[in-house]
């Protein structure tokens, strides 16, 4: 790791912050740093959570946002702001931008879901639809930013913006100052610019460790000068970030200690449990700490660690299949295919041992065709609840005892 400066040597320093804090107070939520009794006693340190989900728009991109709309002058204001997003970024930008009477135009992608849409045209923004991917609407907002003289407000990679995000360090080290290490979800690094260089003000020797999605590790490649594919789909949108900030990276490369990686699973883990576990939603990027910990957590064991959650805007139905999946990877849920033989009575053979077992039928799918069984061979698939793996576990041994071959469906 290269060696850390003085915070004062890098293009954004603890006083932009702390006049950033000033300058934003009130106007956005001064959101709580909690410690979880559930959440520390599964990871075996003390894990205290910076709730940025209570935010207005749900996500701590509101101080950015804010920090750069209150320094513009009024002429520049009076114009009005662009950007290209179509997650947390575009409905910050678009909610303070109403308030504060500023014109904001959000360039969204034409695949971007209609919530999405939605919820930033809620808040009184234009919505302009352009292009296929983030980079062709990017282009399109930069294009429009010169042709009707709007000022372009980026989601990370500016000074202004890492300013507002590092008050969230500000408020966590207030709340608690003798944390040990911060572990901080990146995209594009605006946060753990921000937050980092707070940090390393406040407690020089405070552990600074950064979080990416497996499919994006685009600022883990460039922490680490490696070259790594950055694609894939991603429950963790909020940090599917291709190509890492400029100013970010020069920042992170200073002050940072690590960045570490996560797969799908440990984001989707991370999202099940604050749900379970603490009753709160958050989103996938949000979660992504908590997914860290858990998978590296001999690093963490015994330490006081700070998660910033940073936001919670997930689609319900992605909550719905998330803790599905987990009720299928802990057994609860299961989908058994059970190979019989196409006579009276096979199918009530196989519903009985389930009585006796006391394990519930959700859904019954019965083959009879499209099987490549001989003509008399059938197979079901019986979808059911059971109280965990050892209970299913005695139901499968049953039905084998009885002569039927039983195949779990899995999931990955």
């Amino acid at each position: 790791m290269a060696s850390r400066p003085r915070t004062q040597d890098l293009p954004v320093s603890i006083a932009d912050i702390r006049a950033a804090e000033a300058r934003i107070e009130g106007q956005v939520v001064r959101t709580p740093t909690l410690l979880s009794g559930p959440l520390s006693q599964l990871a075996g340190a003390d894990l205290y959570l910076k709730l940025e989900n209570l935010q207005f728009t749900a996500s701590y991109k509101e101080r950015g946002a804010l920090n750069m709309l209150l320094l513009m002058d009024e002429a520049t204001r009076a114009k009005g702001v662009i950007t290209a997003s179509a997650g947390n970024h575009a409905q910050a930008l678009a909610y303070h931008g109403r308030r504060l009477g500023v014109a904001v135009t959000i360039v969204m992608p034409k695949p971007t879901p209609a919530v999405k849409i939605k919820q930033t045209e809620s808040h009184g923004a234009r919505i302009v639809l352009e292009g296929e991917t983030f980079d062709e609407a990017y282009a399109h907002a930069r294009e429009l930013e010169v042709r009707e003289g709007l000022t372009f407000v980026p989601p990370f990679d500016h000074g202004d913006i890492v300013a507002g995000q590092g008050t969230v360090a500000l408020e966590m080290l207030a709340d608690v100052p003798d944390l040990d290490v911060l572990v901080v979800p990146i995209g594009g690094g605006g946060l753990i610019s921000g937050v980092g260089i707070a940090a390393r003000a406040i407690k020089p020797d405070i552990e600074l460790i950064g979080v990416q999605a497996e499919l994006y590790p685009s600022m883990y490649a460039a922490f680490n000068d490696e070259d790594m594919p950055a694609k894939g789909d991603t429950i963790a949108e909020g940090i599917a970030v291709k190509q890492p900030g400029g100013l970010t990276s020069e920042i992170i490369k200073s002050i940072v200690d690590d960045i570490v990686l996560v797969a799908e699973h440990d984001v989707e883990n991370g999202v099940s449990l604050f749900i379970q576990r603490q009753k709160i939603v958050v989103e996938g990027a949000g979660a992504s700490g908590l997914g860290a910990v858990l998978r590296y957590n001999e690093r963490f064991r015994g330490r006081k660690v700070g998660l910033i959650v940073t936001g919670g805007n997930i689609d319900t139905r992605l909550i719905a299949n998330i803790l599905l999946r987990d009720l299928a990877r802990s057994g609860r849920l299961a989908r058994l295919r059970i190979q019989l033989q196409d006579r009276p009575g096979a199918l009530l053979s196989v519903v009985r041992l389930f009585d006796k077992h006391q394990i519930n039928i959700i859904e019954v799918l019965h083959q009879r065709l499209f099987t490549a069984l001989p003509a008399r061979g059938v197979f079901i698939d019986v979808e059911c609840e059971a109280r965990d793996r050892e209970h299913l576990a005695g139901l499968i041994n049953d039905l084998e005892t009885h002569g039927f071959s039983v195949q779990p469906v899995r999931i990955h």
